[in-house]
């Protein structure tokens, strides 16, 4: 507790709750919302916060809750002292309108929420409570997935034209890598006794503010979730992509440059983006070859939890929700096993 002298003097705190809703759906995410003392601005808030959290997150979280501050919350509520329902729904709806998906701006939300029930604990605003409202989300985004006969065209073509950024390529096709697991992916994490992928460790360039100063670091550090430390079988094609290099290579060498330093996800993503303007394929993002790679297990009758953990999905929803949409023959050979009941 502090006392009535401290610069951190809680006072007459009073809680709230912030609610967001998605159109006419029951499901709600609580946030808390709070006005300030009189000249604590949300700037200082913010501040104070990002000291206090940069002791007990990752490198990479931190700078994600320093771009989205920087990028987001400064720019809207650094200077004020209160921060008012009107003001945070008419800040939603034009990210919105500025084309941010309903993920992005709600994440932005959660760290507005932490920073301010932060500086409420400290004493240094009120809180009330209110509404902020998202659009009802109508239309499905389709994900990006080779078909069958371009997914052959580019196995055939990188194990025909073998270099070390195409294995790459190669091996997100056959387990599901993400780009920043794969850049991160040494042969050391290639077991060929057992027929397995390990992935541990993922890499990634973050953007660091200190200050005025502004700049991008590149890391390499585990995933952000438990889940997505796993292992993965590989495919015959695979091991026998593999196996000879094991005999040759030194183990702690990155896979993709087969040396100490890794390449990075961007200069990766550019490469494929190269590579598909070559074979004259459909243009996808990286990020296509991982939901091949699902989709092809899916179609294979895979079990869904199985392929689930090969994904290293924090849940089966995810899994379900991204690639589980059966088409219409599967539906009307549904509908028929159930009318089958009643004959």
């Amino acid at each position: 507790m502090y006392s009535s002298h401290s610069p951190l003097n809680p006072g007459n705190l009073k809680f709230g709750t912030l609610r967001i809703v998605s159109g006419n759906s029951r499901n709600f995410v609580f946030l808390t919302v709070y006005i300030m003392e009189k000249n604590t601005t949300f700037s200082k808030v913010a501040e104070l916060w990002k000291a206090d959290k940069k002791q007990y997150v990752k490198k990479s979280t931190y700078a994600a809750y320093c771009l989205l501050i920087q990028s987001h919350l400064l720019p809207e509520f650094g200077n004020r002292n209160d921060i008012g329902e009107g003001i945070v729904q008419d800040f939603v709806n034009r990210k919105l309108a500025l084309g941010l998906s309903q993920k992005t701006v709600r994440d932005i939300l959660v760290v507005l929420k932490m920073i301010l029930r932060y500086g409420a604990k400290h004493g240094l605003m009120e809180l009330h409570q209110f509404d902020i409202v998202f659009p009802t989300e109508r239309e499905r985004q389709d994900i990006e997935v080779l078909t069958i006969t371009n997914q052959r065209q580019l196995m055939t073509y990188v194990k025909e034209h073998f270099t070390f950024l195409n294995l790459g390529i190669f091996i997100c096709l056959n387990a599901g890598l993400r780009i920043g697991e794969v850049c991160a992916l040494q042969w050391d994490d290639i077991d060929v006794t057992v027929g397995v992928i390990r992935v541990n460790k993922t890499i990634q360039r973050i953007y660091l503010v200190d200050g005025e100063e502004k700049y991008t670091e590149l890391i390499v550090d585990k995933p952000k979730t438990k889940n997505s430390l796993r292992e993965i079988p590989m495919t015959r094609d695979l091991q026998a992509l593999v196996r000879p290099l094991k005999k040759i290579v030194r183990g702690d060498f990155y896979v993709l440059t087969n040396a100490a330093n890794p390449t990075e996800p961007r200069t990766y993503r550019s490469y494929f983006n190269k590579l598909q303007k070559v074979l004259g394929l459909p243009k996808m993002r990286f990020h296509g070859l991982r939901h091949s790679f699902a989709t092809r297990c899916i179609e294979s009758k895979c079990d869904y939890k199985t392929v689930s953990v090969l994904l290293g999905h924090s849940n089966i929803s995810t899994t379900l929700n991204l690639y589980v949409h059966p088409n219409l023959e599967q539906k009307k050979k549904c509908i028929d096993t159930m009318g089958k009941m009643f004959k």
